[in-house]
């Protein structure tokens, strides 16, 4: 279970499939192409040609009369539709599916994957709430990252590494933590982090410091295994930025970001792509120091405001029973 079968993933927002263009997704150590159509249609196959392995993704997609598309071998040419059909040159007729599918669930703009395991976990629907809510803004920093899925959400629960893996960044000088609410796999933190006094150069640099305060409060909501929603708010408008995680093997591990935004202010439209900007800043920096650690290390030291590090490992370990302790009981002296 190092890779939590049975949870849902989610594979990617169509914003992030280009029409008629192979998109590569990994997900339990098997990789897929995905490709969208012009009506939008969103099909997923194994990524290796069933002729000699080249990988699908690396092709092109070719436009059918009726507007549906396949996905073509880079290697021989050889297309495949989206059941996994291709034609030989030695037939001309359609051969039986030589490819498997990779399940599906699309809900709005949200593509969704169990990775064809039995679905252990419903689908969160926050993800749908908050886009009928909010504007898109866009996605970012879809990243690789040499480490396992554990070690990952250990990195996203650090509530401390705040002020140390992204103190440069936010120039943080503390982190204060006030509430645990634990529901089993969904849970919320809440915690303030008063910040450094930033220079007009520092905000030249990166506008988007403009629509900081001295003090970020942050409000994090969180749904096991597969996403972090960090609720922001500025004097300029709320935002809904949003943290996935995918499993790609057992030692490699995937994150990207969506951002959802509602302007209260002009200035908010004017800044809005700034957190994009300041989240994939946030994205590299945790992916670096993911890479620069030694994984399955004893840990000896123990940090106040740990609760989100054991929530992870609660759920990690008990997968998909969720058991006591109920960490809402989490007393702040710890």
């Amino acid at each position: 279970m190092s890779m939590l079968e049975g949870a849902p993933w989610l594979l990617a927002h169509t914003s992030m499939l280009t029409v008629n263009k192979p998109f590569k997704a990994s997900l339990y150590s098997q990789d897929y192409v995905l490709w969208k159509d012009i009506k939008g249609n969103i099909s997923a196959l194994k990524n290796a040609c069933p002729h000699m392995g080249a990988m699908l993704s690396e092709g092109w997609c070719e436009e059918k009369a009726d507007k549906s598309s396949v996905v073509v071998c880079p290697f021989h040419a050889l297309e495949f539709d989206s059941e996994g059909c291709t034609i030989l040159p030695s037939s001309q007729k359609k051969s039986l599916p030589q490819l498997d599918k990779l399940d599906l669930m699309i809900q709005d703009d949200f593509i969704w994957s169990y990775g064809c395991k039995e679905p252990k976990q419903p689908i969160p629907n926050i993800l749908n709430e908050i886009a009928a809510g909010y504007e898109f803004i866009g996605y970012t920093a879809d990243t690789s990252i040499e480490c396992d899925l554990m070690s990952l959400l250990l990195n996203m629960h650090d509530y401390n590494h705040q002020n140390g893996t992204h103190r440069s960044l936010f120039k943080i000088q503390a982190v204060n933590f006030h509430q645990f609410i634990d529901n089993g796999h969904h849970s919320h933190a809440y915690f303030s982090m008063p910040v450094a006094l930033t220079d007009f150069k520092d905000k030249i640099n990166n506008p988007g410091l403009f629509l900081f305060p001295k003090v970020l409060n942050a409000h994090l909501e969180n749904y096991f295994p597969s996403l972090v929603i960090l609720h922001g708010e500025t004097g300029a408008g709320l935002f809904k930025q949003i943290h996935l995680f995918i499993p790609e093997s057992p030692t490699k591990s995937r994150t990207y970001c969506l951002l959802f935004g509602l302007a209260k202010h002009p200035i908010f439209n004017l800044l809005k792509y700034k957190f994009l900007d300041l989240a994939k800043v946030v994205i590299e920096q945790d992916s670096h120091i993911l890479s620069k650690i030694y994984a399955n290390t004893p840990q000896k030291i123990k940090l106040n405001n740990e609760v989100g590090m054991d929530w992870v490992r609660r759920n990690f370990n008990n997968y998909p029973q969720v058991i006591e302790p109920n960490l809402s009981k989490y007393q702040l002296e710890q």
